[in-house]
């Protein structure tokens, strides 16, 4: 079905609410090979749908691009980029109030309204992104002003009328309206600080200042906070800090989390080398544990600019770059990575003036930042309410009360958060220069030029070259140890036992700033050269533990600590499994035909939910808790906090047969997944030194610890009959299916899905953020699941590219792509995702329309 659509049913707005101004004032060209500037009010794009909707933007040029994704974009995910907007340009309160929370997780959890905007009105300000803007190529520029011009263009046509039976939840609601660029910009702006700001967000929209008093009054002060402090957290449990928080220290082996619970983001990636494919082209597998709602999920597609451009993958909503993807030429994946993004500096206040501090025994005053954020009011009228935010040379001031009341701000000391993101004004470049590149050493030229990455590890392979490439390369702050050493405080002792490798540092002596190398691309941050990387032609790999056994074959040491541990620390379950699936394939003891991991096999193998843990103890634990089954007294249950007065009494019979039969594994069809799950989490909770008998050995790191410790048998008796109680309680059979008790509600129907979380040792990753006597393992809002996947190899006629969006492309209800492709993905029936013009034009799906004005 073709048909073409020109004008639009409003006048053009391609440039709204003063970004003209912006643009004339801020937008540099930084691109000599760029070329001018196409004229903003014109834009035309050619929007071919294939199979699962999945939108191939083709255009003259790269406003024509953006133009095309815009409308695409809105088509599908109209009602959450509208919402999420609204979060960017710090207006939530405006239309749902102060104190609702955010609709939908994303990087920055779900904080309430009125603190969200002050923290996006503050981190987000007009000057940064002045300074973030003309750091941009123009091409960039182009993009995210042809990527507004085509989202307005559908709001006007769905407030015109337009498909009157879409986005029925939103299209009528006042808050769906145009976008600037600047919108768009402080959208990818925001991304940044994933691993930084993001973690403190209510932290930092609440450092206000205290009253000031006098200088002896402030010294007694200070004596008595230091004390109680240190004190106090050296006594306390571990501070318990944001969920973002916890994704960027799980690496520092926070407590895990469960089905039932929540598990922090991360994911999986692959890249096999010649060696292990058995031919010319290397293969890339890689798949992102992310969001299934909100304004980070990803959504697929393809960007064309015949002779310039051809590059197809995902991005998150309102970012018009392809984040993970492939070219004709190059395929990339990311992972979430151990490394660390920021820091925080404790502040010596100025005696009597506690928005100034002391560096180097001289004053320093903070940048004050008056704020007002409107909000509706219960009668539904409109008040501002106004708050002073304060910024340190480092960055905000964050009141870092939450983890302890003695760390609040006082008048004495103050905390200041520094994220290396923040300066990083390099972040779309990398992608957008990986989208036109045509080797592996060129895309690994570019990374290391940008040293931009933020928050994640590369895999990448590409065409003629026999290795794939492994990464940590990107913005880290460059601390040193004796730094960590002779920069730290009583207090920042005491932060640094609850943050492991992250840089507490003196802020009042210029000897504890970040330091900068040669090769550092911004002040601050540890020079490329001091990053690591690995080129293999068996396989590397990441699954969001440290940069240490890309390969067990060839360990990575000797880095900065802030990179990550190295030799020292137990990896997960899920990053041993990783490596036990590419070990098995080429050693052929799999299973699978052969011993190459061709595009087939891999495809199966990612997907087969095996349990690590079940394959190392299950055996064990079946003879210490079932030979014979006899009943269990239970008196708690650990994972929920409950105790039992008096004991329950459990007859574990039905779930030891059950365990019996199962197959280790969390296929649709297998029984008793959730059984061992309910254990598992249990168990788990142990210190590993009391639950394995076998030891974590930094030489045999993918085999230990292993084995079920004698010693802990009553422990885990308890964890087995509370498991029990919890499955009783749920209503669901002992004996459901993996595909009963986890599922994707879309309507009336619960469309029955795989997998599991990583703390049980999953690899194909399913973890539901509610728990099973919830109402079973819903991952409709999943935090931590399977979402874009894709396996790419070039072979000499062209990119073979393999594909899940699990989730499916929209969020609406009424679209046809709201379940197609999650229907897909629970049947296993992969994606071969069109590529080049032959193949979209023969996909049977097709369907075209263009759009100008």
């Amino acid at each position: 079905m073709t048909h073409t659509v020109r004008g639009g049913v409003m006048p053009l707005l391609a440039l709204t609410l003063g970004s003209a101004a912006l643009l004339s004032a801020c937008w540099i060209n930084n691109d000599d090979d760029d070329g001018p500037a196409p004229p903003a009010s014109t834009y035309s794009a050619e929007i071919r749908r294939t199979s699962m909707g999945v939108p191939h933007i083709k255009a003259s040029n790269w406003g024509g691009v953006g133009y095309g994704y815009g409308y695409a974009q809105a088509q599908d995910d109209l009602c959450t980029i509208a919402n999420s907007m609204l979060t960017f340009r710090g207006e939530r309160s405006r239309y749902f109030g102060a104190d609702a929370v955010i609709p939908f997780q994303s990087t920055i959890g779900q904080p309430k309204n009125l603190d969200a905007d002050f923290y996006h009105r503050h981190v987000l300000n007009d000057d940064v992104m002045q300074r973030l803007i003309a750091a941009q190529p123009d091409r960039l520029k182009q993009v995210v002003a042809g990527y507004a011009a085509g989202y307005n263009r559908y709001v006007r046509e769905i407030k015109s009328g337009a498909e009157a039976t879409a986005h029925a939840a939103c299209r009528n609601e006042e808050w769906v309206k145009p976008l600037t660029d600047l919108d768009v910009f402080r959208r990818m702006y925001a991304a940044h600080f994933a691993a930084g700001y993001s973690n403190y967000l209510v932290q930092i929209a609440n450092a206000t200042a205290p009253a000031a008093v006098t200088p002896t009054t402030a010294s007694a002060m200070n004596a008595v906070t230091t004390t109680t402090t240190t004190a106090a957290l050296s006594m306390s449990p571990r501070p318990r800090l944001a969920k973002a928080t916890q994704l960027a220290i799980a690496t520092d082996r926070l407590p895990n989390f469960e089905v039932g619970g929540k598990e922090g983001v991360g994911s999986n990636m692959i890249g096999f080398g010649t060696a292990a494919t058995g031919d010319s082209s290397p293969l890339l597998f890689g798949n992102p544990h992310w969001y299934w709602r909100g304004p980070d999920r990803f959504y697929q597609a393809q960007f064309t600019i015949p002779g310039e451009l051809n590059v197809a993958g995902t991005s998150f909503l309102g970012v018009p770059v392809i984040q993970i993807g492939y070219t004709n030429d190059v395929a990339w994946s990311h992972t979430v990575s151990a490394a660390r993004r920021y820091g925080l500096f404790q502040l010596t206040l100025v005696p009597g003036d506690p928005t100034s501090y002391l560096r180097d025994g001289v004053p320093v005053k903070m940048t004050a930042r008056a704020l007002s954020v409107p909000v509706k009011q219960g009668d539904g009228t409109v008040a501002n309410v106004t708050r002073t935010l304060y910024e340190s040379q480092f960055g905000p001031i964050v009141n870092l009360g939450a983890l302890d009341p003695a760390l609040g701000w006082n008048t004495n000391t103050a905390f200041a958060i520094r994220d290396i993101n923040a300066d990083n004004f390099r972040v779309f470049r990398v992608w957008l220069r990986w989208s036109q590149a045509k080797s592996l050493d060129e895309l690994a030229k570019i990374q290391r030029e940008e040293s931009s990455i933020p928050w994640v590890n590369t895999v990448a392979v590409a065409r003629g070259s026999s290795q794939a490439w492994y990464a940590d390369i990107g913005a880290v702050p460059n601390v040193s140890p004796a730094q960590m050493t002779n920069c730290a405080t009583p207090l920042t002792n005491a932060l640094s036992a609850a943050l492991p490798r992250t840089p507490v540092l003196d802020g009042s002596k210029s000897s504890c700033d970040w330091q900068t190398d040669a090769d550092s691309k911004q002040p601050g941050a540890i020079g490329t050269s001091r990053m690591p990387s690995l080129l293999r032609d068996d396989y590397v790999l990441n699954s969001n533990d440290s940069y240490w056994l890309s390969n067990p074959a060839a360990p990575l040491t000797g880095f900065p600590d802030l990179m990550g541990p190295a030799g020292t620390a137990s990896i997960s379950l899920r990053t041993r499994l990783a490596h036990l699936l590419a070990q098995g394939r080429l050693a052929g003891t799999d299973g699978y035909s052969g011993n190459k991991a061709t595009s087939d096999t891999v495809r199966a193998m990612v997907l087969n939910s095996r349990a690590l843990s079940a394959e190392l103890v299950k055996d064990q634990a079946l003879a210490m808790l079932c030979a014979p089954p006899t009943a269990i007294s239970v008196t708690g249950d650990t994972a929920t906090g409950e105790t039992f007065n008096p004991a329950r009494n459990v007859d574990p019979t039905e779930a030891c047969a059950v365990l019996q039969a199962w197959d280790n594994k969390a296929q649709v069809g297998s029984r008793g997944a959730h059984v061992w799950d309910e254990f598992w989490t249990r168990a788990a909770r142990l210190p590993e030194a009391s639950l394995y008998a076998v030891p974590f050995s930094a030489t045999d790191p993918v085999r230990t610890p292993r084995d079920l410790n004698p010693a802990a048998a009553a422990t885990l008796r308890q964890a087995f009959g509370a498991a029990i109680l919890r499955i009783q309680a749920s209503g669901f059979a002992l004996n459901a299916t993996r595909g009963e008790t986890l599922f994707a509600p879309r309507g009336s129907d619960k469309i029955p899905l795989f997998g599991g979380c990583g703390a049980q040792g999953y690899f194909t990753i399913a973890c539901s953020p509610t728990r099973i006597d919830q109402g079973g393992y819903n991952l409709d809002t999943a935090t931590s699941a399977n979402s874009y996947i894709q396996v790419v190899r070039f072979p000499s006629d062209g990119v073979e590219a393999y594909t899940f969006l699990t989730f499916s492309l929209s969020d609406d209800p009424g679209s046809s792509h709201y379940s197609d492709y999650t229907r897909a993905y629970s049947a296993g029936q992969w994606q071969r995702m069109p590529f080049s013009e032959t193949e979209i034009a023969k996909d049977a799906a097709l369907t075209t329309k263009t759009i100008s004005e």
